[in-house]
């Protein structure tokens, strides 16, 4: 999802985008590939197998009730790839930047194994990495996300988080700032932000901040 709209975008803008992932030969997971193609998205790289395409349902908040996620991705085939479904030396060459986010890792061990291997690939090549923390508590607890993050940010050119990111993969808070109460301090987003250059090595940090 993350990384697809990612692609899309970036194809919309007129960037040559390619798009990696599993997804099984059936007509649904046909009908996914054909979805990024209509939009001129790279699908040649994508690994055909498995069962079935992992899918959420969105309840819609209302006044003071907020929207619910639930999540349906157990036995998807991305859940289930194995590091070996994917040629990153083939998949990177000509590439000069590989994009992931903080959700794909959460569907397992198996993918945290499998973006490592990819960010290995990419630096091998000379390729930027950028990654989008997206930390979503009902995939992973936060324990294994920052085990997890910590191991793929050391390859990690540009991060990408913000301060609810940043706080809950690796316990990074913007100073004089509560959450809660909307209190924003923009000057803490700034040490977030030399936190994670510190602790990885990023050349670059872009904290969102929504008003």
């Amino acid at each position: 999802g993350g990384e697809a709209n990612v692609a899309v975008s970036l194809a919309n803008y007129g960037v040559d985008a390619s798009f990696v992932t599993k997804l099984p030969t059936h007509e649904i997971g046909q009908g996914a590939v054909n979805s990024l193609r209509k939009y001129g998205v790279d699908t040649s790289k994508i690994v055909r197998g498995g069962a079935r395409v992992g899918i959420y349902y969105l309840e819609k908040g209302a006044s003071q009730r907020p929207s619910k996620v639930i999540y349906d991705r157990e036995g998807s085939s991305i859940a289930m790839a194995d590091p070996s479904d994917f040629d990153w030396d083939a998949i990177f060459e000509g590439a000069d930047w590989f994009h992931f986010t903080g959700i794909t890792p959460a569907l397992g061990e198996n993918l945290v194994d499998i973006c490592r291997e990819a960010c290995k690939a990419a630096k091998a090549k000379g390729v930027k990495i950028s990654c989008d923390l997206n930390y979503r508590k009902k995939l992973w607890t936060k324990a294994e996300a920052r085990e997890a993050m910590t191991k793929l940010c050391q390859y990690v050119d540009v991060c990408i988080a913000n301060e609810e990111d940043a706080s809950d993969v690796f316990g990074i808070t913007a100073e004089h700032t509560d959450l809660t109460s909307g209190k924003v301090n923009h000057e803490g987003y700034r040490s977030v932000a030399k936190h994670l250059k510190d602790k990885f090595g990023c050349k670059k940090v872009g904290i969102t901040l929504r008003e």
